[in-house]
């Protein structure tokens, strides 16, 4: 579970809710599956084409989505052209300088530029290109994407509200000193988690998540004089999750490659004010907004959080609802008419009948037999 696919969780249900009938390709749905490198808690699926295939003529869909640059996303972005279909793509993460995080020893010059190469032909082929923010838009333009549109994202204000906030008398952080800064996220080498731990700040320092980087994390700041003011929890979900947002008094969002930070709105939800770099995702949300701070120096961010009023830090989150990002995820769809939808699906299945007809599999060998037996070979 992370951002992105809490954002699509969130609109598939949503979704749903206003009556479209949707249908869910993940790596999880039987595929094989390989761990991603570097990052082997997330899998990516192999050999999918054929599946892919045949679950999206079955399906018949008026419109595609493609979420990732995964191979799932690929075999589907193949087959549509094939099909001279419309899809749209979404791009949530700022990819190459993920990877180059990751891979420091290649020269970003040559990492870099070979990344976005490989991004940008895949999302260009399609139709939108649904990016998070404004600044992620102008940000992609420079990079020569096409078809840019801005899809925001929402938080759930059933789940992270104020009302936690100490609940029943009890303090997620009881015996930690205060204030209390507080990270939430994926523990990995792309969200910049040491720029946080490495403030000279009041108080403690908390990590709520989990992650590759976790256990090298947890060594390096364990031999540490201040260790004892950093604090790693693990992960956490549902009304804990909400509860470690609330109890805190500032949320620290270091990150240079998200392009939104989910995690900033959920924080701000619960009234807990943000601290970032400024850069696209905190940039988009925080400036003028009174529930937060960017600041190159994050430090002074993240200090001139503790002045901020925690009412304000609500009533700007309510700017963001899941119901909202669907609609607007609908709008930017490009589906076919009805008459072309119907005739690419029959003649589709059609085509999918014959190639998985026995008789046509018993034939192919019958015909191999057939050039063994005169060639030998």
């Amino acid at each position: 579970m992370n951002g992105v696919v809490r954002t699509l969780s969130k609109t598939v249900e949503e979704c749903r809710k206003a009556g479209h009938t949707v249908e869910v390709i993940a790596p999880s749905d039987g595929f094989m599956t390989f761990p991603l490198p570097t990052y082997p808690d997330i899998k990516i699926a192999l050999f999918a084409k054929r599946e892919v295939e045949r679950r999206l003529v079955m399906f018949g869909p008026d419109a595609v989505h493609i979420a990732t640059e995964g191979p799932l996303g690929w075999a589907a972005r193949a087959l549509c052209l094939k099909w001279g279909m419309k899809f749209t793509t979404s791009y949530h993460t700022k990819f190459p300088e993920y990877v180059q995080a990751r891979f420091p020893f290649i020269p970003p010059f040559i990492l870099t530029k070979l990344a976005y190469k490989f991004v940008r032909s895949f999302h260009n082929s399609g139709g939108h290109i649904m990016v998070t923010t404004p600044s992620m838009v102008e940000f992609l333009k420079d990079k020569q994407f096409e078809n840019l549109a801005v899809w925001a994202r929402g938080v759930d204000l059933t789940q992270f509200h104020p009302g936690v906030r100490f609940l029943d008398g009890e303090d997620m952080y009881a015996g930690m000193e205060r204030p209390v800064f507080v990270n939430v996220g994926r523990v990995a080498v792309e969200k910049n988690i040491e720029a946080f731990l490495e403030l000279d700040l009041p108080g403690s320092k908390v990590v709520v998540g989990d992650g590759p980087s976790l256990v090298s994390l947890q060594r390096q700041y364990a031999g540490k004089a201040a260790s004892s003011k950093v604090k790693f929890v693990g992960a956490k979900y549902g009304a804990e999750l909400a509860r470690y947002y609330a109890d805190a008094d500032v949320f620290v969002f270091p990150s240079k490659t998200d392009t939104f930070g989910l995690v900033i709105i959920e924080a701000m939800a619960t009234g807990t004010p943000v601290a970032g770099y400024p850069v696209s995702g905190p940039i988009d949300i925080i400036p003028g907004s009174g529930a937060g701070v960017v600041d190159e120096d994050l430090l002074l961010a993240a200090m001139a959080c503790l002045d901020i009023e925690r009412k304000a830090v609500v009533e700007h989150a309510k700017n963001y609802s899941w119901e909202k990002v669907a609609s607007d995820f609908v709008d930017l769809l490009v589906p076919e008419a009805e008459p072309n939808r119907r005739l690419r699906w029959r003649r589709a299945r059609r085509a999918l009948k014959l190639a998985s007809a026995p008789w046509r599999i018993f034939k192919k060998i019958a015909r191999r037999l057939g050039r063994f037996v005169k060639t030998g070979k």
